[in-house]
């Protein structure tokens, strides 16, 4: 039985990994199907809620009887000051990384960047999938892709190792967003270990795909120039939107510390 659960736990990240991408890959069937409209995105948020529901049920009751190191990542309830903290720190992060992701791409070769423009039918199709994006696709990817994945292991190198994996995979699962999601996975990954708690991770991740949401909207507005390359997918800002986003991790960092000078 021991040999047994050893050889399931050095499987976790390849089975988590699968589990993950089979539970996105059934979650976005609705939404690929043209025919369905409104009816394949509200079809698509319930089998997600469908597969947060199970996925829960797997961290809490089957994974700690498996693995009792899991039981070091409970899923405790968040902070609502702490969330709020991070996801307004959130934009400033994903707009370094676009930056970090230009920069490293352009050493392997030239970059087409071109002016992002927004019609008003895009801008209304990116608003209705962005309550997928926001509200419910970070919950399923951080519990699959760094909660499942990662809990079992009980050493800090282990943990490492295992979030350098998981990131691996998570960036294959993007395709032409490998770099970006890469990046992006491997910080969600490192917040989890360094916190703790798989809500601050769901928090950042959120807040990532809500900055792309509110960049839709300042672009359709026509408030400033972004620019964007699709392969890899890119979003460079303009010097305004960098000044907000600094200005609101100073607030979200703010309420952090207030927090926790409070406690």
């Amino acid at each position: 039985m021991n040999k047994l659960v050893s050889l399931l736990k050095s499987l976790m990240p390849i089975l988590a990994a699968a589990y993950g991408t089979a539970l996105i890959y059934v979650t976005a069937l609705p939404i690929d199907s043209d025919s369905l409209g409104f009816g394949g995105e509200l079809l698509s948020w319930l089998l997600t809620l469908a597969g947060i529901g199970l996925t829960l049920f797997l961290v809490q009751r089957v994974e700690p009887r498996l693995f009792p190191s899991a039981r070091q990542f409970q899923l405790r309830r968040p902070m609502a000051v702490v969330i709020v903290g991070l996801l307004l720190m959130a934009p400033l992060w994903f707009v370094a990384k676009e930056y970090i992701v230009y920069g490293l791409t352009s050493l392997v070769h030239n970059v087409h960047m071109e002016h992002l423009t927004y019609t008003t039918p895009e801008l209304r199709e990116d608003l209705l999938a962005s309550i997928h994006a926001v509200l419910l696709a970070p919950i399923l990817e951080e519990l699959c892709f760094r909660q499942i994945a990662i809990s079992p292991f009980r050493g800090r190198r282990a943990q490492i190792a295992v979030c350098v994996v998981m990131a691996l995979l998570f960036g294959m699962l993007h395709v032409r967003n490998f770099p970006g999601a890469f990046i992006d996975a491997l910080f969600y990954g490192l917040v989890f270990i360094g916190s703790r708690s798989i809500w601050n991770s769901v928090a950042l991740h959120a807040g990532c795909n809500m900055t792309v949401t509110l960049l839709s909207v300042y672009c359709w507005l026509g408030l400033g120039d972004l620019q964007m390359s699709r392969t890899p997918v890119i979003i460079l800002t303009d010097a305004k939107v960098i000044i907000a986003c600094v200005i609101l991790f100073t607030v979200g960092a703010l309420l952090i510390k207030t927090k926790r000078k409070t406690e």
